[in-house]
Parts: C-alpha cells; structure tokens; sequence
C-alpha cells in the first residue's frame, strides 16, 4: 500500500530534482549540442509507466536556451513553496510537477517564435533592419577569419512615393512586396536579405565577388520584370549600389553600407534625368 509523503520528504523530493537539473546544466555548458523536440517531452499515453520523469524532461528543456531554464525553475520553487503547507503523494507530486514543465516548455516556445517574429519585416517576411545588422556584422567576422570576399547590395525603389500618391499604399505595399520577391529569388537561401525600412532593401552575399556583380544585377532585373508584369499602370525600377568587402581592410559594417548607399544614389541620379 502506498503512503503519503510528508512534509520533509516532498520537500527533500523538489531539492533531489533541482539538484540533478543544476548538474545537467553544467554539464550543458562544458558541451551538450542544441537540437530540443517538443514531442520527445510529452508523456506516451498507451503506457503510464513509461511517462518521463521530471528531470529527464527538463535535462532535454536544458537544450534551449539558459532563461527558459531559469522559467522552470522558478515554477518548481512554487512548488516547493505550496509543499509546505500539506502533504501529497507521490503521484500527485508528479504529475504536478509534470504539468509545470510542459508548461513552461510551451511558453519558452513560444518566447522564441516572437523573438524569431521580432526579426522579421511583417511586409515582405524578410530580415528587418535589426536582424540585418546582427547577421551581417556577424558574417563578416566570419568571413575576415576565412580570407573571403563579400558584396553588399544596398537598393532603393524608385518613385515609390509617386506610386503611394497615385494608386493608395496598398499598391505601394504590393510593390514593395514584389521587390522583395524579386531580392529573394535573384540571391541564395545563405545570403542576407533584408527591408532596412520604407524603400530601402539590403543584401549581404556570401562568396561573392565584384566579377559576380554584373550577374547578379541582371538577376535581379529579370526577376523584378517578372514580378512587376501583373501591374501594367506604372514601371517597377530599382537604383541598386554595391560595395566590395575585402577581408584584408578592418571598415565595419555601418563603413560598407554608407559606401553602398553612395553608389545607389550615383544610380538614381541618372534614372531621375
């Protein structure tokens, strides 16, 4: 027959859990790999003796990131702290303590997708200006430490305004929605491509070289006829400037976008005459 925990020893069960996640912590961050599935946390149904314990669950949560940790934790001390004030047995302790991972879990889920949101243009899906400058300026760290080449496209819609004042701002979103369709599959999925904000587009390419340029501009112009062709009332055009990233030179980020924006606007002034 199965007796109830006491005080003492429901407690003594919540610092036996915390102690086995403090360790597997640590042993994360000497190196465990990421790579955390929701599905694999979740209890199997067809056998109630094979349901995960506690701590197995929340060694597999420690393979996201380290405040979702800090999340469950805190819950656990709630707890703890509720323990004190009556007895529960074995089973109810675990199957609380179960719902309060799984919960936990969901809400460090969804904490990443409105992060993943938080980097994202809600127009056109692409980067927004935050992510663009974190993943490049990271790149080109990378890329210095590899002796590689880069280019940067910095681009500007033509007229945009014109188009805001004589169809409404839904056909200027529509517009800046094809843009970015014509970015996206005029560049490779490893690429950098991001809305920087109004009109104004921004493109890293990985292992690419000045002798690509010429290439990828004509990509990107046939992509852009291709898209513009199911709006007849007005002409889609691009002022694009490039700029080289040498690995040799130390110029940051914010150096090779001023340069890149420079050559857009010697680009527009001739598409202006």
């Amino acid at each position: 027959m199965r007796r109830n925990l006491t005080n003492a020893e429901a407690n003594s069960t919540i610092v036996g859990q915390r102690r086995q996640v403090s360790d597997k912590a640590n042993r994360r961050k000497a190196g465990h790999k990421h790579g955390a599935d929701e599905s694999a946390l979740l209890p199997d149904r067809r056998n109630g003796n094979s349901r995960k314990s506690v701590d197995e669950a929340l060694a597999s949560m420690l393979l996201s990131q380290d405040d979702d940790l800090a999340r469950i934790l805190q819950e656990l001390d709630k707890i703890a702290n509720a323990l004190k004030s009556g007895a529960s047995s074995t089973e109810m302790l675990q199957d609380t303590l179960h719902r309060t991972v799984l919960c936990a879990i969901r809400q460090a889920i969804m904490d990443r997708e409105l992060r993943s949101l938080a980097l994202s243009d809600d127009l056109t899906s692409l980067y927004n200006r935050r992510a663009f400058f974190a993943l490049a300026t990271q790149q080109t760290r990378v890329t210095r430490r590899r002796g590689e080449e880069l280019l940067l496209f910095f681009v500007d819609v033509d007229n945009l305004k014109a188009i805001n004042d004589h169809y409404g701002h839904g056909e200027g979103d529509r517009a800046l929605i094809r843009v970015g369709d014509s970015l996206k599959r005029t560049f490779r999925n490893s690429d950098i491509v991001a809305r920087l904000g109004g009109d104004e587009f921004a493109v890293l390419a990985l292992e690419a070289s000045c002798a690509d340029r010429g290439a990828i501009l004509e990509r990107l112009e046939t992509h852009l006829k291709e898209s513009s062709a199911v709006e007849p009332r007005y002409r889609l055009s691009l002022s694009v400037g490039v700029a080289r990233f040498d690995p040799k030179e130390s110029a940051p980020l914010g150096d090779l976008l001023a340069q890149a924006d420079r050559a857009m606007y010697e680009q527009k002034k001739t598409h202006l005459k």
